[in-house]
């Protein structure tokens, strides 16, 4: 077996690829020796006997496995987690999040009557001082003064 890596390398310029990539035909193996200049090369490169193996990918097909199974909410238990808490989830999304669904109930409460403005209004200030943890302590905290009935 000759040693053609000038012929491969001179190819791999030519062709603009990596030395790996570069093939040549066991049956022309003789011309290519002979080929010692870039003209030589780019003529067996037209004659077919120098060519580029495709590139060969990654399916991909696992990871769509992957994604989903996360969709459906597998694969996102305590083990998987990296970062802190927040680092999922910002600590101010989490704030508008909630703010927003307990203002769009004090809303609903005061447009449906259940609530007077006044009462809406003391509410609407608790919950922007952060009063409320959740949308739940909101609810317990309207049955308990009597506001709601369970």
């Amino acid at each position: 077996m000759s040693d053609l890596s000038l012929q491969k390398r001179l190819a791999a310029e030519v062709l603009g690829v990596g030395v790996s990539r570069i093939r040549i035909d066991p049956s022309r193996i003789s011309d290519v020796e002979d080929a010692i200049t870039r003209e030589g090369i780019r003529r067996l490169i037209k004659e077919g006997a120098i060519y580029v193996e495709p590139v060969h990918g990654n399916t991909g097909y696992s990871s769509k496995v992957r994604r989903e199974q996360r969709k459906k909410g597998r694969r996102r238990g305590m083990g998987k987690r990296k970062g802190r808490k927040n680092a999922r989830l910002d600590r101010k999304e989490q704030w508008m999040n909630r703010i927003r669904k307990i203002r769009k109930y004090l809303r609903y409460l005061r447009d449906h009557k259940i609530i007077d403005r006044k009462t809406y209004r003391r509410l609407y200030r608790l919950a922007k001082g952060g009063y409320f943890k959740s949308f739940n302590t909101l609810r317990t905290y309207l049955v308990e003064q009597g506001i709601l009935k369970k």
